[in-house]
């Protein structure tokens, strides 16, 4: 799937590479988007588990610089090397999202319903009020999947990086005055 994206993805290829049949696809997923949607949402190493596993161990951010350096460590890892494969079938994912709505959309919209409540209930921690923790936290996811599309077009990771820091640099004060 992450070779040949959304586009080329075919059922009787992926089964017979999966030892299987079309139909046992069909009969366990109920369709190719629905496979799709459980197979991004089975990745054991994607960066929201990552930040949760994070957030158990560490705990939530107690002030804006433990903030910041949990969205520069989610930044490191969707820019990981290792991780951009992932990347364009994500980016597919959202794409047919917006043309095909009834069958990609609960997908993504759970994606990225997932990330703003998480990065909203962090800012909520800091003391935000409700209204403005979320509007931070869509306001970095939506910007962070923008700077990584960017980057994915283009090959030049090191500018969407000090973007991504310039935007930190930009929000950050705010977030003092929720302390």
């Amino acid at each position: 799937m992450i070779s040949n994206g959304l586009a080329d993805l075919s059922l009787r290829p992926l089964a017979k590479a999966l030892g299987t049949s079309d139909r046992m696809l069909l009969y366990y997923f109920g369709s190719k988007e629905q496979l799709v949607a459980q197979a991004l949402g089975q990745d054991e190493e994607r960066p929201l588990l990552m930040f949760r596993r994070a957030l158990d161990v560490a705990g939530a951010p107690q002030n804006p610089a433990d903030m910041r350096r949990v969205l520069e460590e989610i930044w490191r890892q969707f820019t990981a090397p290792d991780r951009r494969d992932i990347l364009p079938v994500t980016f597919e994912a959202m794409t047919a999202s917006v043309l095909n709505p009834d069958r990609y959309g609960p997908v993504m919209r759970s994606l990225l319903t997932e990330w703003r409540q998480a990065l909203a209930c962090a800012f909520t921690g800091l003391g935000m009020p409700n209204g403005k923790a979320d509007a931070e936290a869509t306001l970095l996811v939506d910007t962070l999947l923008g700077l990584l599309h960017a980057a994915l077009a283009d090959g030049d990771w090191p500018r969407a990086t000090a973007v991504f820091q310039t935007l930190l640099d930009r929000l950050e004060p705010a977030w003092h005055t929720a302390e």
